[in-house]
C-alpha cells in the first residue's frame, strides 16, 4: 500500500469512494502524471510542475487546481465555497466528477503549453 493509498483509507467509506473516483479521474486524464503526497495531501505533477491537488474532510472534499485551474472555470465554481487556488465540494450533494475532469484537462494543456515555451 502506497502511501495515497494509506491516506485515502483512513476517511469513512463514503468519502474513500469520492477520493478514489477523483484519483481515477486524474490517472485517466493524465496518465503521465507523477503522483505524490504533497502538503499532507495526494497531488500530481506534469512536466515538473504541479497539476493537481486533493484532500478529504469530515463535510467536502478539497480539490486544488492552482489559481489558473479556478479562474477558467470561475463561473461553474462559484456554487462551491472558495479560497485562492481551492474549492470545496460538499459530500451532501453530488460530487461534480465531470467539471474536475475538464479542470485536470485544462491543468494538463497548460502545463504543456508552459513546457514547451
Amino acid at each position: 500500500m502506497n502511501e495515497i493509498d494509506q491516506y485515502i483509507v483512513q476517511f469513512p467509506e463514503e468519502v474513500q469512494h469520492h477520493l478514489q473516483e477523483i484519483r481515477k479521474i486524474i490517472k485517466e486524464a493524465a496518465p503521465e502524471a507523477v503522483e505524490l503526497m504533497a502538503y499532507g495531501m495526494p497531488g500530481y505533477k506534469t512536466y515538473g510542475k504541479p497539476l493537481v491537488y486533493f484532500a478529504g474532510y469530515k463535510n467536502h472534499i478539497g480539490f486544488y487546481a492552482t489559481p489558473s485551474g479556478h479562474e477558467q472555470f470561475a463561473e461553474e465554481l462559484s456554487h462551491y465555497k472558495q479560497g485562492k487556488g481551492s474549492v470545496q465540494f460538499p459530500l451532501d450533494r453530488p460530487m461534480p466528477y465531470d467539471l474536475i475532469r475538464r479542470i485536470v484537462v485544462f491543468r494538463v494543456e497548460e502545463n504543456l503549453r508552459n513546457h514547451k515555451k
